[in-house]
């Protein structure tokens, strides 16, 4: 129902604002920028995302699905049963669901969006066997799509190259206020799910887990901050990611050649779903892509960040960060939409600039909250998400208010 309401609120306030872009301002290309911009959004949806992913996804569930035939991912269910029993409660300690949402979370981690995506679908399928109402979100996937949407992402390599290419003096020094800001979103998310699901989160386990993830997560931020240079970095990145994914498609192959399982023919059996899964993410993917474009084109957003400014203003603080704005008001709309704002304002005030940092730490904290909700839940047929977007959207708004107070600590 929430989604409902938010699909026909961005169309309906699109539309007043176009009107007032035209009454008030003369502007008469905003109608047409609003219909040319709905025509390629839904051309985007399913000509640059959905039939994209239809080829990723047939790789990755076959891969997925080698996995499941030798073991692994019921392996990596048991290595992880004592914390995600504490915090998925309705997921059984050995179900395949467990080892789905960590393969996404670890491809998450180390900027592998690709296969991450193929991995959290096939967790959101796993959890939705579970799921008692097959229309309505259970909390198992509202927690795993928070802690999905927060964006908790180790080193930020596609932000880093884009800053490369803008010609930054060291394109690397949004690392660590970057990943401070994405790992302040997830906690948040995290913990407001477990309180509105009442979990314990003062649970021995949980805190031990929490504590050992943090306290590597920190360790590898200043050993990689203060060992290495900014090209080792980008070095470390480009081999640890792409080595530990390879690593994982070996030893499902090699595990299921162990298991006597016909590798080629259990690759076919998964891959088959490719298609499918494609096809029924189209619809919910071109309707939520085609409402945001009508709220960006429509000038809402402009609209939005002069308020805040002037809101900002008459409550005395420094506004200095209100123009890189944009980039965070469109992040949970808009992936492609807020690396364009990100590129805007880098280009504009300068790579190196405070808002040129400060829209790099808002693209890196968070993660497309309507577009993963749109996309994730319905490739399972989910139409009631209760608190799923808010929860997500608090989870963003926590790692927009980290990266403003990391970027006036460190760039400012």
């Amino acid at each position: 129902m929430l989604l409902n309401y938010i699909w026909t609120g961005f169309f309906l306030i699109g539309f007043v604002a176009a009107l007032g872009q035209w009454l008030i301002f003369g502007d008469v290309e905003v109608f047409k920028r609003i219909v040319d911009g709905t025509f390629d959004s839904a051309r985007t949806g399913v000509m640059d995302i959905a039939l994209p992913l239809a080829g990723v996804m047939t790789l990755w569930l076959g891969i997925m699905n080698i996995g499941e035939k030798a073991g692994a991912i019921d392996f990596i269910a048991k290595l992880i049963a004592p914390f995600f029993a504490r915090i998925f409660p309705g997921v059984p300690k050995n179900h395949p669901a467990n080892g789905h949402m960590v393969m996404n979370f670890s491809a998450n981690l180390l900027g592998l969006d690709n296969a991450a995506t193929p991995f959290g679908l096939k967790a959101m399928e796993s959890l939705q066997s579970l799921n008692p109402d097959k229309e309505e979100a259970s909390d198992a996937q509202i927690m795993f799509l928070v802690l999905h949407t927060s964006g908790l992402t180790l080193i930020p390599l596609a932000i880093m190259a884009q800053r490369a290419v803008l010609g930054a003096k060291d394109p690397s020094d949004i690392f660590i206020p970057c990943m401070i800001a994405t790992y302040v979103a997830t906690l948040v998310g995290l913990v407001a799910v477990a309180i509105r699901q009442r979990i314990n989160l003062f649970d021995r386990v949980v805190i031990a887990w929490l504590g050992g993830l943090s306290s590597f997560i920190i360790g590898l931020i200043w050993y990689l901050s203060q060992r290495m240079t900014r090209a080792e970095i980008e070095v470390f990145s480009k081999l640890s990611s792409n080595l530990l994914l390879l690593a994982i498609i070996v030893s499902f192959i090699l595990g299921a050649m162990r298991k006597k399982v016909n590798v080629y023919e259990a690759f076919i059996e998964g891959a088959k779903g490719g298609i499918q899964t494609s096809l029924t993410i189209i619809p919910y993917l071109v309707g939520m892509l085609v409402a945001i474009s009508v709220l960006r084109n429509s000038g809402v957003l402009g609209l939005v960040v002069s308020a805040f400014n002037w809101l900002f203003t008459l409550f005395g603080f420094n506004t200095d960060f209100t123009p890189a704005l944009p980039t965070a008001l469109m992040r949970p709309l808009s992936g492609s939409g807020s690396r364009a704002m990100m590129i805007d304002v880098m280009k504009t005030y300068g790579v190196d600039s405070f808002l040129g940092r400060l829209a790099c730490l808002f693209q890196g904290s968070a993660d497309t909250t309507f577009y993963i909700v749109a996309l994730y839940f319905g490739s399972v047929g989910i139409r009631k998400t209760r608190y799923a977007i808010s929860m997500g959207l608090l989870a963003d708004f926590a790692g927009v208010i980290a990266a403003i107070f990391v970027a006036y600590l460190f760039f400012h």
